[in-house]
């Protein structure tokens, strides 16, 4: 119980930090569209963590969208799954994945349940909680690296495997809430193929970011790696 109380109160003083970013937590009916409507419009949007340590807040600049069984590129493109269960649970929860068996990504689940799509948060700008995120990032040469690309998103956050399946709808905003923030211009919303997926889906132009922003990661196209002899295949990274 003290722990919770305690997380309020970090909860709030940084949705106070943030108030000129942010009105009120974005509510579930945002996250049950179509994954391709909700990836747009999640730029610019404020998302909070907060876990014991501190709260870190950060404004996403760049998302990627995988709408599920109807996508080579998402994990759900093969059916359900222990480890992609959350995709096809309710929209709004918190989909986390360990990929290459080196970091953590993290994804907002979309659409109805049963559907299996999900948004990547790629990247963002920490707007509140910069010490923790630093702390975080030690390798950060500045801060709009401290959450340029997927994992280190997460570190920033301090998002592991433990918050797969957190609600980030909850009326508490424990560990996690999405804010109104303020939405991107549509005209400086960029779309192209997205990062690291191979095959069938790899021209998909499901890759959103703000143009000119210089938290957005690069774009790299998908590279195959080599699996060591009788090794497994590392799970996709998407």
């Amino acid at each position: 119980m003290g722990q919770d109380l305690t997380a309020a109160r970090l909860v709030r003083g940084t949705l106070g930090a943030v108030s000129s970013l942010a009105d009120q937590p974005l509510p579930r009916d945002f996250f049950s569209r179509h994954v391709t409507e909700v990836a747009p419009d999640l730029l610019g949007r404020v998302l909070v963590c907060t876990l014991p340590a501190g709260s870190v807040a950060l404004r996403l600049t760049e998302v990627e969208a995988y709408n599920g069984q109807d996508d080579p590129g998402s994990h759900a493109y093969r059916g359900r799954t222990p480890r992609n269960e959350v995709m096809f649970g309710p929209p709004g929860h918190v989909y986390v994945y360990f990929t290459y068996g080196m970091h953590f990504c993290m994804n907002l689940v979309t659409g109805q349940e049963g559907r299996s799509s999900a948004v990547l948060l790629r990247a963002g700008e920490v707007v509140a909680g910069l010490e923790l995120a630093r702390k975080r990032r030690t390798t950060a040469r500045r801060d709009t690296e401290l959450a340029s690309g997927p994992a280190r998103l997460t570190l920033a956050l301090g998002v592991d495997r433990t918050l797969n399946g957190a609600d980030a709808c909850g009326p508490d905003g424990i560990p996690f809430a999405v804010l109104t923030g303020s939405p991107a211009d549509p005209a400086l919303v960029r779309t192209g193929p997205r990062t690291g997926v191979a095959g069938a889906g790899a021209a998909t132009p499901w890759r959103f970011w703000i143009d000119g922003d210089p938290t957005v990661s690069p774009y790299r196209a998908h590279v195959p790696r080599r699996r060591k002899t009788g090794g497994a295949a590392p799970y996709p990274s998407r």
